[in-house]
This record gives structure tokens, sequence and C-alpha cells, in this order.
């Protein structure tokens, strides 16, 4: 399978324009490529001021998202921020081609940036199936906790969609490589460039293979589009191989509202 990654400035809270850029971008991309991944809340940046924006402007994210990949022929995914009866949320957006709609909220809210404080955290892991791919969709800080990311022999691919500050740019590099060794998938992660009101940025958008060697990278601190060819027969491969998985823990996350 192909992926696309999609590593950009962002406007800040600016949805409109957000989206004509990325609409942009996505043209350019090749057509032989399954599926596109977008930046954590690609269409308005990391704010804390959710509360700006209409209930209409908000459901704009995920049905242009669907209409692109109508358009397109695409899967495209990425998070923006939802509103429900019981708060906003940080919300990964996964939209098919045949105009299907699947969602994860994100889980670890970053309290650091006051995240906790504004939105509602999510309370389900999900998995998406694409094709024959488990595909485990995770947001920026979920990416600090392994227990919640552990493989459980239920997927294959684990996205991380971030706006992941230049200071903890290593921090970011490394996380990602170890979740791809310990749980043997590939792991992509896209993250934004260029600046908001509180922090630079300087991408690391990647993609590490189930040894931890890296795919694909866009150039340091620069927009770009990386394309990475990811191959199911070669995880399968490797597993068999080399299945240290089976001698993985067993535990399960207790608690209220985890699963």
């Amino acid at each position: 399978m192909k992926v696309a990654l999609i590593e950009k400035e962002l406007h800040w809270e600016n949805i409109e324009k957000n989206l004509t850029d990325f609409e942009q971008t996505i043209n350019q991309i090749p057509y032989d490529c399954s599926l596109v991944i977008l930046p954590e809340m690609f269409s308005t940046g990391f704010t804390m001021n959710p509360k700006k924006f209409s209930t209409e402007e908000l459901e704009k994210v995920p049905e242009w998202m669907i209409q692109m990949a109508y358009q397109t022929g695409f899967c495209i995914c990425g998070s923006s921020i939802a509103k429900e009866e019981d708060g906003y949320f940080n919300r990964f957006y996964f939209a098919f081609p045949d105009r299907a709609l699947r969602w994860y909220d994100k889980k670890h809210l970053f309290r650091m940036g006051n995240e906790s404080e504004i939105y509602t955290p999510g309370k389900e892991r999900k998995i998406f199936t694409l094709g024959e791919w488990r595909i485990m969709p995770q947001v920026c800080y979920d990416l600090r906790f392994p227990v919640w990311n552990r493989n459980q022999d239920d997927y294959d691919f684990s996205i991380y969609v971030s706006n992941w500050p230049a200071a903890r740019k290593d921090a970011w590099l490394t996380l990602l490589k170890a979740r791809a060794i310990e749980n043997q998938c590939y792991v992509a992660g896209v993250n934004r460039v260029g600046k908001d009101p509180n922090v630079p940025y300087d991408g690391g958008t990647v993609v590490f293979s189930p040894k931890g060697d890296e795919i694909s990278q866009v150039v340091n601190g620069q927009w770009g589009i990386i394309i990475a060819d990811i191959k199911l027969d070669a995880l399968k491969a490797f597993r068999d191989k080399f299945p240290a998985w089976k001698d993985r823990d067993s535990f399960n996350l207790d608690g209220p509202n985890l699963s």
C-alpha cells in the first residue's frame, strides 16, 4: 500500500484557508496512493479556542474530507476539532472514498498546553480496516503512552498525527521508532512546520518499518509530501521469522472508561 504524508505550515484558526491549501496539495499526490495523512488539527492549528468556531464551521471539515476522498479515490485522515453535547474533542477522522467516515477521539490530552482543560478525552481505542490492513489511529501526546499503544495482535500500521514542537523533536522521532520496534508494525508520524502563537515546529514527518528502519522522511523544517510503500507480506514474514509478539505480557487496561 502506498501512503502519502503531508507536512506543511498551518494557517492559524483559519479553516477555509487550510482546507483550500490542503485540497491543492492533495491534488498533487499520485493516484496509485491509497491513503493520505494530514497533521493534527490540520484545519485550525493546535488552538485552545474551539468556541471561536460555529458548529457549521467545524462540521465542514469532515464533510470536506468525505468529499475529497470521494473525488480522489484516496482514504484521507487527520485530526480536527469536533463539537458534541458533552464537549469538544480532538477527533481523528478517517474518510473513505465510498463516503464512509470513522473516527477516534484523542485519549491523552496535553495538560502542559491546557488541552485537558478545554477538550474532552476519548474513551475508546479504535482500529480501522483498509483492505487487509488493520490501522490504529493516534493523536500526538498519545505517542508517549506505550500501554495505550500496545499491539495486541490487532493492528499492522499505527498512525500518529501531531503538532509536536521543535524543542522536543528528538523525543518525537525516538518514540515513533520505539513504537514500531516494540509493536512490530509500520509507524507513520505526521507533523507540521512553521509557527503558531505559542511555539515553532520543525516537522519530522516519517515512516518507520517494523524493524525500526526509516523508510522515508521529509527534509527538516520544510513542507513536503512523502510517499511510503508499506508491505503487508513483508510485515507478516518478519513477524513469523522473529515472533517476539508471542512473548508479550498479558494485561488489560483497568479503570473507568477504558477498553
